[in-house]
């Protein structure tokens, strides 16, 4: 029997399902989406934490104002040691976590900026328990961050329904090889993954 976050067997099989999670978290009283929880603890591990399951669940419930416990806080715990061996994984399996693609792309759109808001509150939750919130970060990171900031603020454009699609898998293209290199620049080494830099023709509404 599956437990809660853990990975749905498939084609890659690295992601719970989304709207399991999302049911999961409402029944808890939970307001943050399974995307925002997912961002954070790929934000938290980018930011340096450490990659222990007891020093995310701490993270995660600091960073996002909550205090995961039972089956929440056990599933928690496994899908951040997952997360941390995806976002150094060589394959290049990583994937952030979003509502399926046969999803409104309005919906998924908006799942898209939980996502980046997640890891903005995770990166910064890292830096604060490590006491390093005023330490330099690498050029390309601090403006893969920057980018982050502006999808989190992101809304439902008016592209018709194929530049809409186009972009928004530009953008999660984007979003899981930046989250990559991030963390492989807070670890002192060069990511061996594509440039980080933006999509051609992406935007963000």
């Amino acid at each position: 029997m599956m437990g809660l976050f853990d990975p749905v067997p498939g084609e890659d099989g690295n992601l719970p399902a989304f709207d399991e999670v999302a049911d999961h978290l409402l029944e808890q009283g939970i307001s943050q989406s399974p995307s925002e929880l997912h961002g954070c603890l790929a934000g938290l591990l980018a930011g340096g934490a450490d990659p222990s399951p007891e020093a995310g669940l701490a993270g995660v419930g600091a960073a996002l104002g909550f205090d995961p416990h039972g089956e929440l806080a056990d599933g928690l715990q496994r899908f951040y040691v997952n997360t941390a061996q995806l976002l150094t994984d060589e394959a290049l399996r990583f994937q952030p976590l979003l509502p399926d693609d046969d999803s409104d792309l309005g919906e998924r759109t908006l799942a898209l900026a939980d996502w980046c808001r997640g890891f903005l509150s995770g990166f910064a939750q890292a830096r604060v328990s490590n006491r390093s919130l005023d330490a330099a970060v690498e050029a390309d990171s601090a403006e893969a961050l920057k980018d982050f900031a502006a999808i989190a603020q992101a809304g439902v454009g008016d592209d018709d329904d194929d530049e809409g699609e186009r972009a928004y898998a530009d953008l999660v293209e984007y979003l899981r090889f930046a989250a990559m290199n991030i963390i492989l620049d807070s670890l002192g080494r060069t990511a061996e993954a594509e440039p980080s830099a933006r999509p051609p023709g992406s935007t963000v509404h």
